[in-house]
C-alpha cells in the first residue's frame, strides 16, 4: 500500500504502477546515460541536457500526480457523500417497502383467515349434503329393492294411492281395500252416489317393461320393449275392467292409478292406442297429480250430493225457524203494548199523588183553634213538598 495526499493507494493500483514505471525506465536510462559518459567525454554537455530535461519531466510528473490525488480525494469525498445519500434513500425505500410488507402480510392473513372459515363453512356445508347423499342414496336402495319385487312394489303403489285419498276426500267417503260382491277387492272403492254409484281405484306399476323400455338401445330391442309394455298395460286395463265394474253395484267405469308420473308420461305420449282402449271400457289411466284433480272434483260431487240430501231436512228447520220469528214478533209487540200500559199506569199514578198532596197541604192550613186543641200539621211542610 502507498499513501499520496492521505489516501491509500494499492500497489497493483494503475495511477500507482504508471508513474513507478515511468521513474524505473528513467533511472535505467540515467543509469545508462552516466555509463556511456565515462565512456565518452565528449557526449556530457548533451547528456546533462537530457537528465535536467528529464528531471523537470519527473517533477512534472509528480505535480500531475499530487494533482491527480487531489482530484482522486475529492472524486473520493463526493463518492461518500453520495453513497450516503443513497444509502438514507436506500434505507427510507427498504423502511416502506418493509411496511407494505407487514400491511400487506396482515391483509392477506386477515382474507386468508376469511377465506378459511368460509372454506370450512362450505366443507360443512359439503358434509352435511354428502350426508343426505348417502342417506337419500340408501333411501333410493330402498326403493330399489321395494320396486324390484311385485307384491311389494304393488304395496308401494297402494300406500301412494292411499296418502293422495286421504289428503283429498274426507274419511267417510271412501274405503279402502273394499270387497265387492264377486268377491274381488279394490285397493279404494269412493263412495259417490247414483249416478255414478261407487267408483274403483286400483293401483298398476308396470315397472318391469317400462325398464325395458328405457333400457333399449337398439330399434329391435325398443320394438320388443313397446310390445311388452303395451301388453302389460293391456293386461292391467282388462283386468280392472272385469273385477272392478259391476253393473248396478259400482259406477259404470273404473280408475288404473299409475304412482310414477314417468311412466304416465311415457304412456299417454307414446301409446295413445292403449290409452284409447282404456277409453273404451272406461277405465280411465291417471297418474299422482291427476288422481288428485279427480278426487277434488268427487269431493265436490259429494258436498253438492250431501247438500240436495239435506235440502229438506234444511227446508223443514228454516220454516221452524221462521214460525219462531214470528212468535218472537207478537211476544215483543205484547210485551211492547204492556209497557205503555205500565207506563200510562204510572202517569196516573204520579197525577192521583199530587191531588193528595195537595189536598193533605190545604187541611194543614186549617185553624183548629176554634175546637180548644192545639194546631198540629198533618204533613210536615218539608215531607209535603
Amino acid at each position: 500500500m502507498i499513501t499520496v495526499a492521505g489516501i491509500d493507494y494499492a500497489w497493483s493500483d494503475p495511477l500507482v504502477l504508471v508513474p513507478a514505471g515511468i521513474l524505473l525506465v528513467l533511472l535505467v536510462m540515467l543509469v545508462l546515460i552516466l555509463r556511456a559518459a565515462g565512456r565518452s567525454a565528449t557526449m556530457a554537455g548533451p547528456v546533462l541536457r537530457e537528465v535536467t530535461w528529464l528531471a523537470d519531466r519527473v517533477q512534472s510528473l509528480s505535480d500531475g500526480q499530487e494533482r491527480l490525488a487531489g482530484g482522486l480525494h475529492h472524486v473520493s469525498e463526493a463518492q461518500a457523500v453520495s453513497q450516503s445519500a443513497m444509502l438514507r434513500v436506500m434505507e427510507q425505500r427498504l423502511a416502506e417497502v418493509q411496511r407494505n410488507m407487514v400491511e400487506n402480510l396482515q391483509g392477506s392473513s386477515t382474507r386468508t383467515a376469511r377465506s378459511l372459515g368460509e372454506l370450512q363453512q362450505r366443507l360443512e356445508t359439503i358434509d352435511k349434503a354428502q350426508a343426505n347423499i348417502e342417506k337419500l342414496s340408501g333411501n333410493v336402495l330402498s326403493l330399489q329393492d321395494i320396486l324390484s319385487n311385485k307384491q311389494t312394489r304393488g304395496a308401494f303403489g297402494e300406500i301412494q294411492l292411499n296418502d293422495i285419498v286421504l289428503k283429498a276426500l274426507p274419511s267417510d267417503a271412501y274405503t279402502m281395500q273394499a270387497t265387492l260382491s264377486n268377491g274381488r277387492r279394490a285397493d279404494c272403492l269412493v263412495h259417490l252416489p247414483k249416478p255414478p254409484g261407487p267408483i274403483a281405484i286400483d293401483a298398476k306399476f308396470p315397472l318391469e317393461a317400462y325398464e325395458m323400455l328405457r333400457r333399449a338401445q337398439t330399434a329391435q330391442a325398443k320394438a320388443e320393449a313397446e310390445r311388452a309394455f303395451r301388453g302389460a298395460v293391456r293386461v292391467h286395463i282388462k283386468a280392472i275392467a272385469e273385477r272392478y265394474i259391476i253393473e248396478g253395484e259400482t259406477a259404470d267405469g273404473a280408475l288404473m292409478f299409475l304412482p310414477s308420473e314417468a311412466v304416465y308420461a311415457e304412456l299417454h305420449a307414446n301409446f295413445p292406442d292403449v290409452v284409447r282402449e282404456g277409453f273404451a271400457v272406461k277405465v280411465w289411466i291417471v297418474s299422482p297429480t291427476t288422481c288428485m284433480a279427480t278426487l277434488n272434483t268427487m269431493r265436490a260431487v259429494l258436498k253438492d250430493a250431501r247438500m240436495r240430501e239435506q235440502a229438506g231436512a234444511i227446508r223443514k228447520e228454516l220454516a221452524a225457524l221462521y214460525g219462531d220469528v214470528e212468535r218472537l214478533g207478537t211476544r215483543v209487540e205484547n210485551l211492547d203494548r204492556h209497557f205503555g200500559q205500565a207506563a200510562k199506569d204510572i202517569e196516573e199514578i204520579k197525577i192521583s199523588t199530587e191531588k193528595a198532596t195537595k189536598r193533605a197541604r190545604r187541611l194543614d192550613n186549617f185553624d183548629f183553634e176554634e175546637l180548644g186543641g192545639d194546631s198540629v200539621p198533618l204533613i210536615p211542610p218539608r215531607a209535603a213538598e
